[in-house]
């Protein structure tokens, strides 16, 4: 098919965008945060869109909006902060949404690309995540029940990211179909999870080879054709996860699942998905890549897009016209080609309810398939548009939930007298690593301990992360749940130095796609990146003493790294393994501990060298020889 950028506007708003600075991972991701310095939502004036040059532009269309968001992460509660501006939470989003398609309602759909919830915030994470799921069911339509989720003329559809997984596959379930609870306490008193579905291709049963979801559900559009008569446009919608989601999840929360190659998994539905008379489809992916930021629709001048992603896109059938992409919490809109020269618009919108993908299609009534689209990519700001009427349901829901967890939010557990940042220094260490190290150490009494970066999910900062007025400096259960929301368990075992030293040297290529540093306590150690791959590490001491490769060291870390998360293998050989408390309970108990306030890290415990400075520059950090 050939096709081209049609431009409907010669001018660009003119404006500044920046990149957003680095934060720490995800502790169940191999992504960064990108929420940055995103200035200026686009002109709605503006326009700009691919369109198939070879059809008839007065032919008969049947217009059609998908409303597409990722990495919500159970962001119900309002204080984001976007560009500096208030921006997201239930009530501000849903305001957004709603506005995007007001007059269209029959002929939007709302979609979402996984990690929904996990990592959340406390008025989500401690009820479950209930929370969220009622959420979006309040931007339902009622054709969306609990009794018929596949409904074709519901407006929503999901799909699954790694995050859902976190808890294993029952509480996703539980999330998903409702039924009996886990432990901890829940908003609603008859919790019945979603009311639209979930779809997901390429998560199926180890034992059976079939998807734990539905791979797809097809939606009907109705519209008037020439004559006035009332017709059905069918759009089928199917959902996949990132293949490596085994590696980037506790793994015992994927136990009896294969999550197959993207790709391959979607491409299979696709003949299946034709013989229904469907020849638009729309891809929902917990996959990302990265882009440069820009406002304003579809720019076929900016569609340069690095990362994984776009290896899938390239790979998808030429009936795919449509990819709603997420996992990198980043800034996608682009028109990427496959391998047979087939257009496919690819979207993300950053994260964490502070924007989504305003995509327009335009279908032939006859065809049935997509002959123009465009997207844009809006910021929902709470301080200006939709914004200013926060929805008055969404926003009863976040106080409810607010209130429910205030009595355990509000507990006060000591006092700093600044940031206490996670953002490492150049050898990869943080002031906030070392203080959640540390107290993984204390609470298993090991002599040393690592905690993984993409676990401090916040800082710990000195305005604090608590809503209610309390003094500068106050450190509250809710700031601490925030930097540890997973719920991880502390595990005990021992290794010897050997594997000690392997075990950093896995914090690197190629056991990892880019560096990712552990957080130490009871150890130090000298790296550097001139080494080759599996031996970057110098020298280690433990106890201020070298390494003894043959001993035994008791090692404290995390249920989610002590069994294998993030390619750390060397800890599941980990022997005399003891069980500990809660992360979080760890924490807050070590936190209570220290005189108060709380003074930070000098972090010293990491160095880098740079070898090529000759041996005289680096004889201080090599006592041990570690080769």
């Amino acid at each position: 098919m050939k096709a081209k950028f049609i431009g409907l506007a010669a001018t660009l708003l003119s404006c500044c965008l920046h990149t957003a600075s680095a934060v720490a991972g995800d502790a169940h991701d191999s992504h960064k945060d990108v929420l940055g310095n995103y200035a200026l939502e686009a002109s709605r004036s503006q326009k700009a869109e691919w369109r198939d040059s070879n059809f008839p532009k007065k032919k008969a269309l049947v217009k059609v909006k998908i409303l597409g968001f990722n990495d919500f992460h159970g962001r119900i509660s309002a204080g984001t902060v976007f560009a500096g501006r208030p921006a997201g939470g239930a009530a501000v989003f849903a305001s957004y949404l709603k506005a995007a398609q007001a007059g269209i309602e029959n002929r939007t759909f709302i979609v979402h690309a996984g990690d929904a919830v996990g990592a959340s915030p406390l008025s989500s994470a401690l009820l479950q995540d209930e929370p969220t799921i009622t959420f979006f069911n309040q931007l339902a339509n009622s054709s969306c029940t609990y009794e018929a989720r596949m409904h074709p003329r519901c407006n929503m559809v999901g799909t699954l990211g790694n995050h859902e997984f976190d808890q294993g596959r029952g509480r996703l379930l539980h999330l998903l179909y409702g039924g009996q609870a886990g432990a901890g306490p829940s908003l609603e008193p008859a919790y019945q999870g979603a009311k639209f579905p979930y779809v997901s291709a390429n998560v199926v049963s180890a034992q059976t080879g079939k998807p734990i979801l539905p791979a797809y559900v097809i939606k009907h559009v109705r519209y008037q054709d020439g004559r006035g008569k009332t017709r059905t446009m069918p759009i089928a919608f199917i959902g996949a996860v990132l293949k490596e989601t085994p590696t980037v999840v506790t793994p015992t929360g994927v136990t009896g699942l294969k999550f197959i190659d993207e790709a391959a998994a979607i491409n299979h539905y696709i003949p299946e998905i034709r013989a229904q008379g469907v020849r638009t489809i729309i891809v929902l992916i917990h996959q990302g890549g990265a882009q440069d930021n820009y406002v304003g629709q579809t720019d076929s001048s900016k569609s340069a897009m690095s990362g994984a992603l776009a290896d899938i896109v390239s790979r998808l059938d030429d009936e795919i016209d449509v990819v709603v992409s997420g996992h990198t919490h980043s800034f996608t809109n682009a028109i990427l080609q496959n391998t047979h020269g087939k257009s496919i618009l690819v979207t993300q919108a950053f994260s964490y309810s502070t924007a989504y993908a305003d995509i327009d299609l335009q279908i032939d009534s006859k065809s049935r398939d997509v002959v123009a689209k465009s997207a844009s990519v809006v910021i929902a700001f709470a301080d200006r548009g939709p914004g200013l009427s926060p929805d008055r349901a969404a926003a009863e829901l976040v106080s409810r939930a607010e209130r429910k967890v205030a009595p355990i939010a509000n507990q006060l557990i000591g006092t700093i007298t600044e940031d206490i940042k996670r953002l490492p220094n150049s050898a990869g260490e943080s002031a906030l690593g070392d203080l959640i190290a540390d107290a993984h150490r204390a609470a298993m009494n090991t002599q040393v301990a690592f905690m993984n970066p993409g676990g401090m999910r916040a800082d710990m900062r000195y305005a604090g992360l608590h809503s209610s007025p309390l003094p500068l400096g106050t450190i509250t259960y809710n700031d601490l749940f925030s930097i540890h929301p997973f719920g991880n368990s502390l595990v005990k075992m021992d290794l010897t130095g050997q594997q000690i030293i392997e075990l950093l040297n896995q914090q690197f290529p190629p056991y990892q796609a880019a560096a990712r540093m552990l957080q130490v306590s009871g150890l130090t150690y000298t790296w550097s990146a001139e080494r080759p791959a599996g031996n970057k590490v110098v020298s280690v001491q433990i106890g201020g003493l070298p390494i003894d490769r043959s001993a035994l060291y008791s090692v404290a870390a995390n249920s989610f790294i002590a069994a294998g998360g993030d390619r750390l293998t060397v800890f599941t050989r980990g022997v005399n393994r003891v069980g500990g408390p809660l992360d979080i309970d760890a924490l807050i108990a070590y936190v209570k501990s220290l005189p108060q306030p709380i003074a930070t890290s000098t972090c010293d415990r990491i160095v880098r060298v740079n070898e090529s400075l000759g041996k005289g520059d680096n004889q201080e950090h090599t006592p041990d020889g570690v080769n």
